[in-house]
């Protein structure tokens, strides 16, 4: 009996550790995108075949690779591929479904459709104005997620310009798609980019064609649609919980996983195989469309010793400069300007936040690319109005960065000064374009603490 006693007991404890191990539960974090249309159903049948839960923490693509790298997570969301950056290096991306890129705004917007040059062309800030697409005359909102690596915003700009982490005229910009999608539903003027998956049957938002072609599930599938794209399940192979992780995207792709993909409108990735293999030519064929070609990443163009030791601003500019040179026969780059500040990367993507702005020179549109321009902020601390805040040997480009600008602002001091009224939609980047200064001189002018603005507001506006 004791003996029997003594079995009973050590099977009954080898079954909790296996049921146990059998309901392991797992931690997700990453984009709204994927959250939504992979993980949230997932998750639900995943637990009802027997296995543990997954605690959802939907954010942003940044977040998510940063959790499962630093091990606070153990899957991450992302809709874009690794950008080769330190974060990403040491991860495991698997492409789990097929998704659509979709060009969004108000219902009440007349337009319907564009081409490919002219979504190129407004986010390049070459087309600003509604009417020159067919719509009324008033101002485009383009609006964009801020995060840095966003995974939407990313693959759309890789497939427009080549590379992911091109800046773009989108002033408005937002922590995510699903911030940016309430937003285009309040303003009749608004232009945006999500996914098929995120606004599909969403009577509030209008998603426009692409050369005539609609975005659905079956024209994305088949390929019609030009902007499909992968959505990825990233784990980490040193992870304590790497085989439960592992596991999870497995089953992804199982039938209960892939009915789970279709009915969020997404196309299970193993079904896509005909977009697997018209991928390549179909990024070259909007390349050729739109006048643009690929380009390495920031993070591509210079090796460093090791995967997160830090690239100096000595050789960063020269490469840059490098760059430059090798593009200076190219008519359609003609008078393009840029510089690149290095500092040390930071050890986590936690709290970083930036704002992107190019411009074209209306009156030199005669060839394409031609003077063009482009600001950039970026703030590794909380606030959002230091032009560069770094470490390091950063300290010194952030110096001479105030410096330059201190001097701009000095130069116009005595210039003749003028009020102007905010109108409704006006953004301080687009006041800015309006009146040929920059967004720095309006905070200073204005004693502004960051870029809002809001309506009616009466600011102060000095001459060149």
């Amino acid at each position: 009996m004791t003996r029997l006693l003594s079995v009973a007991l050590i099977s009954a404890g080898l079954s909790t550790v296996a049921l146990a191990a059998a309901t392991q539960s797992l931690t997700w974090r990453g984009d709204v995108v994927t959250a939504n249309g992979v993980v949230k159903g997932m998750a639900k049948a995943w637990q009802s075949s027997g296995h543990g839960n997954v605690l959802m923490q939907p954010f942003n693509t940044a977040s998510g690779l940063d959790a499962v790298a630093g091990g606070s997570a153990d899957i991450a969301g992302s809709a874009r591929p690794s950008s080769g950056s330190a974060v990403d290096g040491g991860l495991t991306f698997t492409p789990v479904a097929w998704d659509g890129l979709v060009l969004i705004t108000s219902p009440s917007n007349p337009v319907s459709s564009l081409t490919l040059q002219q979504v190129h062309d407004i986010y390049y800030g070459k087309i600003t104005n509604w009417k020159e697409v067919g719509g009324n005359d008033a101002p485009m909102d383009v609006f964009a997620v801020a995060s840095p690596g966003d995974g939407v915003e990313y693959s759309l700009r890789k497939l427009l310009f080549g590379r992911g982490s091109q800046p773009v005229a989108a002033p408005r910009l937002y922590v995510n798609t699903t911030q940016l999608e309430q937003s285009v539903m309040l303003d009749p003027r608004s232009f945006g980019v999500t996914t098929l998956s995120s606004v599909a049957g969403n009577s509030k938002i209008k998603m426009l064609r692409i050369d005539g072609t609609a975005p659905t599930v079956s024209s994305v599938a088949s390929g019609t649609y030009p902007l499909f794209f992968p959505l990825y399940l990233v784990t980490n192979p040193s992870s304590p919980n790497a085989a439960a992780a592992k596991e999870f995207v497995d089953f992804t792709q199982s039938p209960k996983g892939e009915s789970v993909l279709r009915s969020h409108s997404l196309v299970p990735y193993d079904a896509g195989s005909t977009l697997i293999a018209m991928d390549a030519s179909r990024r070259s064929r909007i390349l050729a469309e739109v006048g643009a070609h690929a380009s390495a990443e920031p993070t591509q163009m210079a090796a460093a010793p090791s995967a997160r030791s830090a690239v100096s601003p000595a050789s960063l500019a020269a490469a840059s400069r490098a760059a430059i040179a090798a593009r200076a026969n190219t008519p359609s780059l003609s008078d393009v300007n840029g510089a690149v500040v290095a500092a040390p990367e930071p050890t986590s993507l936690k709290g970083v936040h930036g704002d992107a702005l190019t411009v074209s020179d209306a009156a030199s549109r005669g060839s394409s690319f031609a003077k063009v321009t482009a600001d950039v902020y970026v703030s590794y601390a909380k606030s959002s109005v230091a032009k560069v805040s770094t470490q390091g040997p950063g300290k010194a480009a952030e110096a001479l960065s105030k410096k330059a600008e201190s001097r701009k602002i000095a130069s116009s001091a005595k210039a003749p000064t003028r009020t102007y009224r905010v109108a409704a939609g006006e953004t301080l980047y687009s006041i800015a374009r309006k009146h040929g200064v920059d967004v720095a001189q309006i905070r200073s002018w204005n004693h502004l603490k960051d870029n809002t603005v809001r309506t009616g507001q009466v600011l102060r506006i000095e001459a060149r």
